[in-house]
């Protein structure tokens, strides 16, 4: 059982699927691992980290890929390297498949069957498998260091002898994984803090945290949120209202930090171009949402955008991978957790159980085909019969039917 570790190929990723950790942990499980040369150094993992916990190291990706059974990524193959994915293989990563159909179907086409990690099913079980939790938690921690750095001024109140230097003001929009521990480090770090969603059960998780929460909460508000947790799209008429009452509000911030997005949608926009002109000179707002269109109308990926009113709009690409160690780290331990149900650990051999619904959850392709619902093609309409006619409808009149 071969467990093949490739550089990541896409972008800038700093990230990596295997830590030294984890690679001692599949070797107890009776794998073997095979990690592509340089593929830690960006994450402060060097090759001879990776050998001394027992992994072989292989000169390239065609090397490294050879007679894996499973290969573990951070993102989706990139089309270039699914040549060399073996056939039947398991391919693990986040494979952020809405609007990427075609790499899907490069994926059922190369026959390996991949695994989406940001499927993972929010239960009790796989909690430790939850990858979109742990990348967000690190991600907003790191939008309230980068709205600092670019803020300029101190964020907590200070008294000198000087004088009196005011908290800053910060305004969280989106109260996910990310959004609670954006709170958490701004309350931290001495600012004073306000947050918004639309789902009801975060007001008391904002207040917990030390932080005024802001919404109108109207009967849609009580009912905007999914049995798994996850925000719904609100309305039109919804959206209006809040963006009122926020208004006013964003132009007395220092930082804005927005998080909000529906899985498989573009992410809403929630600050306008006339939000974003009556904020002071100095004022940043930090989109976390960029990579699916942005919170933010001015955002822009990859950017960070300064204003002609002087406000700088951050719009980092790959939050996560801007503290690549320790995304990796915690990456690496999701993978392990959820790879481990995968195997059978008496026969030390894989074993994967089509029926879990772990694996119902995240298999998105299989034996040459695209098997999760949500992308499978769907059925052809069947043909609707054809009409009766007047003739074949009339009934048989009583008395008509001869006598052979």
């Amino acid at each position: 059982m071969r467990i093949a570790v490739p550089a990541e190929t896409q972008g800038a990723e700093a990230r990596v699927a295997a830590t030294p950790e984890t690679v001692r942990k599949f070797i107890g499980l009776g794998a073997e691992v095979v990690v592509e040369k340089g593929a830690g150094l960006a994450s402060g993992i060097t090759d001879a980290d990776y050998e001394a916990a027992g992994a072989k190291l292989a000169a390239n990706a065609a090397a490294t890929l050879a007679d894996a059974a499973i290969v573990l990524k951070v993102r989706r193959p990139a089309e270039a390297e699914m040549a060399a994915l073996p056939a039947g293989a398991l391919v693990i990563a986040t494979m952020d498949p809405y609007g990427n159909e075609p790499a899907l179907a490069s994926l059922a086409r190369a026959n390996v069957a991949a695994f989406a990690m940001e499927f993972m099913p929010r239960i009790t079980r796989a909690q430790v498998m939850d990858v979109l939790s742990s990348q967000a938690n690190l991600a907003g921690y790191r939008a309230v260091i980068d709205g600092a750095a670019e803020y300029g001024r101190a964020l907590p109140m200070m008294m000198t002898a000087a004088g009196t230097v005011p908290a800053a003001r910060i305004f969280i929009m989106g109260v996910g994984v990310a959004g609670l521990q954006a709170i958490a480090t701004a309350r931290r770090l001495g600012a004073i803090v306000t947050a918004t969603d639309v789902r009801p059960a975060t007001k008391e998780q904002v207040e917990s945290l030390g932080a005024k929460f802001l919404a109108v909460e109207d009967e849609e508000f009580k009912q905007a949120q999914t049995a798994g947790g996850y925000a719904k799209e609100m309305s039109k008429e919804y959206q209006a209202k809040q963006a009122e009452l926020t208004a006013n509000h964003i132009a007395k911030q220092d930082i804005v930090i927005t998080t909000a997005l529906i899985p498989g949608r573009p992410a809403p926009k929630l600050i306008s171009t006339a939000m974003v002109e009556s904020m002071r000179p100095g004022s940043v707002i930090v989109d976390l949402a960029v990579e699916r269109g942005g919170n933010c109308e001015l955002a822009k990926p990859g950017e960070v955008v300064t204003t002609p009113n002087g406000v700088k709009i951050v719009g980092h690409l790959n939050v996560p991978g801007r503290l690549a160690a320790t995304s990796s780290q915690l990456y690496a331990k999701n993978l392990f957790a959820f790879v481990e149900t995968l195997i059978d650990k008496a026969e030390k051999k894989l074993a994967v159980n089509w029926d879990d619904e772990l694996v119902k959850a995240t298999a998105l392709t299989r034996d040459g085909a695209v098997i999760h619902p949500n992308f499978a093609p769907k059925p052809e309409p069947k043909p609707e019969p054809a009409p009766v006619t007047e003739t074949e409808s009339k009934p048989v009149a009583e008395g008509n039917v001869t006598n052979g």
